[in-house]
C-alpha cells in the first residue's frame, strides 16, 4: 500500500471537523492533509485499530496454511494478461479521483467531487483510517510479497521497489475496500450484494496481481470491518455518512449513470479463482 506507506507514522491533531447537519449537496467541510492531496482520516493516531493485536501471525513456511497460499498464487498468475488481470491493474491505483469510482457499477451513480462531494469525502478519509490499521502487524511481521519470493513480475511494476519495503500482511489494499464495501452497503442496502461484491473482488485484486498472499486477503477484510465498527462512533463520520446518503439519493433522482465502462468491469470480473476462500 504505496499510497500511505509514508503516512503511517503520522496522526494528525485536528484530523476531525465539527459534524454538520446532513444535507443533500452540501459542500465539504475543510479537511486538514497528512500528505498532499491525502485528506486525513476521521481517527486520531492512537484511536487506530491495533492489527498487531487483533491478527495472528503470518502462515509459517511449511504450514498447510502457507501451502494453500502458494496454490492461490499459482492460481493467480495465470490470469495475467487477461481483462481481470487489467482490472487489477485499475484496483491497485488508490490515487483520487481514479480510486473514488471504484463501486460506480455497484452503486449504478457517479461518484465525484462533483456529483457527490460528501461520498468523495467520505471515502478518501475512510481509506486513511482503514489503511493506517494494517501497519502494527505489516510492520512487525514485514512479510515478503509472493511476486519477490518468487521473483517474478507484479501488476504495479513501477511500485515494486516500495512494495519490497512495505509489509504483505494484511492487505491494506482489502482493508481499505473491504471498508468501503461496508459503509456503502449501508448507504445504499438495495444495492449490497453488487456492492460487497465489488468489494471482495477488490480485494481478490491483489491476488491477481502478484502482489499479496490469500491469508494476507482474509485478515485484511477482519482489519477492514473492524475498521468501519470503529468510524461509527465517530459524530464527524455519522454526519458525512448522512450526508453521502442523501447526495446517493440525489443522484439516482437525477438519473445519472456511472462514468466507468460497467458491461467491461462485469466481464472482466466473472473470472473467478477457484481456489481462493
Amino acid at each position: 500500500m504505496v499510497l500511505l506507506a509514508g503516512c503511517a507514522s503520522q496522526a494528525p491533531k485536528a484530523a476531525n471537523v465539527a459534524a454538520e447537519p446532513a444535507a443533500a449537496s452540501t459542500a465539504p467541510a475543510a479537511v486538514p492533509e497528512i500528505a498532499p492531496g491525502i485528506p486525513a482520516g476521521y481517527l486520531h493516531k492512537e484511536q487506530y485499530l491495533d492489527s498487531l493485536a487483533l491478527v495472528p501471525a503470518p502462515p509459517a513456511k511449511g504450514s498447510a496454511a502457507f501451502a494453500h497460499d502458494q496454490a492461490v498464487r499459482e492460481e493467480a498468475i495465470t490470469l495475467r494478461g487477461t481483462p481481470r488481470w487489467q482490472q487489477a491493474i485499475s484496483d491497485a491505483d488508490l490515487h483520487f479521483p481514479h480510486a473514488a469510482g471504484t463501486f460506480e457499477c455497484a452503486l449504478g451513480i457517479p461518484v465525484s467531487q462533483q456529483a457527490t462531494p460528501r461520498l468523495y469525502l467520505l471515502l478518501q478519509r475512510s481509506m486513511v483510517d482503514a489503511g493506517l490499521s494494517t501497519y502494527g502487524a505489516k510492520n512487525q511481521y514485514n512479510r515478503t510479497r509472493p511476486f519477490a519470493l518468487a521473483k517474478e513480475a507484479s501488476c504495479t511494476p513501477d511500485e515494486e521497489a516500495a512494495l519490497r519495503k512495505d509489509g504483505s500482511y494484511p492487505s491494506g489494499h482489502t482493508t481499505i475496500g473491504w471498508a468501503w464495501a461496508l459503509i456503502l452497503a449501508e448507504l445504499a442496502p438495495d444495492r449490497a450484494n453488487a456492492i460487497l461484491a465489488r468489494g471482495r473482488s477488490f480485494g481478490e485484486s491483489r491476488l491477481v496481481c502478484n502482489v499479496h498472499w490469500q491469508s494476507d486477503i482474509l485478515e485484511g477484510r477482519f482489519m477492514g470491518a473492524g475498521t468501519v465498527a470503529r468510524l461509527h462512533a465517530d459524530p464527524t463520520f455519522e454526519a458525512d455518512l448522512a450526508a453521502a446518503k442523501a447526495e446517493i439519493a440525489s443522484a439516482r433522482s437525477q438519473g445519472l449513470a456511472p462514468g466507468r465502462d460497467c458491461a467491461a468491469e462485469a466481464t472482466a470480473l466473472q473470472r473467478k479463482l477457484e481456489r481462493v476462500l
